[in-house]
């Protein structure tokens, strides 16, 4: 495991007046994922993942879907955190550490029990939507994502 990147530090979270105007050092970091037609809005958890694809922002990419989950791949690298999981919770926006992806599960995956979304492998979970993210469903592999502060 690329647990040596963690070790690293970090890179330096932006300035909160320089790069989103209107937040202070207290707000908390909000993103807005569109993915296609659909856009969720999310909040960022205290986790070195966070800080790294925060400070890599804005983020461009391409949808893949498998089961009832999205991914896409990041420039970002991290090793797997300590709180990593196999199983996510409807909302949570991981990141899926062997192949440098984000990961939104909205239901059961081609590897999930029944009543579970399992993960391909366990993942870092590095924020919470706010929104409902049952929408995803309407994206088709291809289509455009992006991530950017809201």
């Amino acid at each position: 495991m690329p647990t040596n990147l963690l070790r690293k530090k970090a890179p330096p979270a932006r300035a909160a007046n320089a790069d989103h105007p209107g937040k202070g050092k207290e707000a908390p970091r909000r993103i807005l994922v569109k993915a296609g037609r659909v856009a969720i809005r999310a909040e960022l958890a205290a986790t070195p993942t966070a800080d790294r694809i925060w400070a890599a922002l804005p983020l461009y990419s391409t949808a893949e879907t498998w089961g009832a989950a999205i991914h896409f791949e990041t420039p970002v690298e991290t090793g797997r955190e300590r709180g990593a999981r196999i199983l996510a919770k409807a909302g949570d926006i991981c990141f899926w550490v062997e192949e440098d992806r984000v990961l939104i599960a909205f239901g059961p995956t081609p590897i999930s029990h029944p009543g579970e979304m399992r993960l391909p492998s366990p993942c870092n979970v590095w924020a919470n939507a706010l929104d409902d993210v049952t929408p995803l469903n309407r994206v088709a592999p291809g289509e455009k994502v992006s991530v950017t502060a809201a």
